[in-house]
């Protein structure tokens, strides 16, 4: 989980508590482009709402780096097509319905080693809201068109593209590409998926921007 690096605003937070307000749990998403920082929004607001909520990210649905290669998608790796998506759409199914008593265990993607890493998130009985984000909570492509039925509510964090390709090459660097590779998979394979996401955003719920400008709180 990231570490939360801005407070988040109080209109964000009681935003998130009204998702939770009813008996059953709930599901919030945090849709947006890769670099727009909605796995750093996604972690602060459950750091923020405490024991209650719990986050399951997308990414940890990623296919196999050899799964990748076998079907010749490794170098598209982050597109629709490279998820297990149905896996995903079943596990929010598990989280929307959920049995009593029942633990339910979802994957977490390693960046350190590009991988995801099965039942490495508990979510116990005792949660009432469940956070998921990732890239394509919105696209209405089968099978991702399930995705947006099962949510609450859905927020899309929005960035303008010069930061968000900043921040990208960056990451990639900080996990081991030289600065030319990170910069030609970003122009290539991220900002691909980032147009095909953007097209998505006119179904969220909200428009938010991380980290926070204060004359643009919701």
């Amino acid at each position: 989980m990231h570490a939360p690096e801005a407070p988040v605003p109080p209109r964000w937070l009681a935003s998130a508590r009204a998702v939770l307000s009813g008996r059953r749990r709930a599901i919030l998403g945090i849709a947006g482009p890769p670099g727009a920082g909605k796995s750093s929004l996604a972690a602060a607001l459950v750091s923020a709402l405490g024991t209650r909520a719990a986050l399951v990210p997308m990414d940890g649905f990623h296919l196999a780096n050899d799964e990748l290669r076998r079907l010749g998608r490794a170098e598209r790796k982050g597109a629709p097509d490279t998820f297990d998506a149905a896996g995903y759409v079943a596990l929010l199914q598990r989280l929307r319905n959920p049995v009593p008593l029942e633990t339910v265990y979802a994957p977490v993607f390693r960046r350190e080693i590009e991988e995801a890493i099965a039942g490495a998130i508990p979510i116990g009985p005792d949660v009432a809201l469940v956070v998921t984000e990732g890239n394509y909570l919105l696209l209405d492509d089968p099978p991702w068109d399930r995705v947006r039925p099962l949510l609450d509510a859905c927020w899309y964090v929005d960035i303008d593209a010069t930061t968000r390709r900043e921040r990208l090459i960056q990451r990639h660097m900080r996990h081991g590409r030289s600065a030319e590779a990170a910069r030609a998979w970003v122009l290539r394979s991220d900002e691909a998926n980032a147009s095909l996401i953007e097209a998505t955003k006119d179904r969220a719920d909200a428009m938010l921007r991380w980290p926070p400008e204060p004359s643009h709180s919701p």
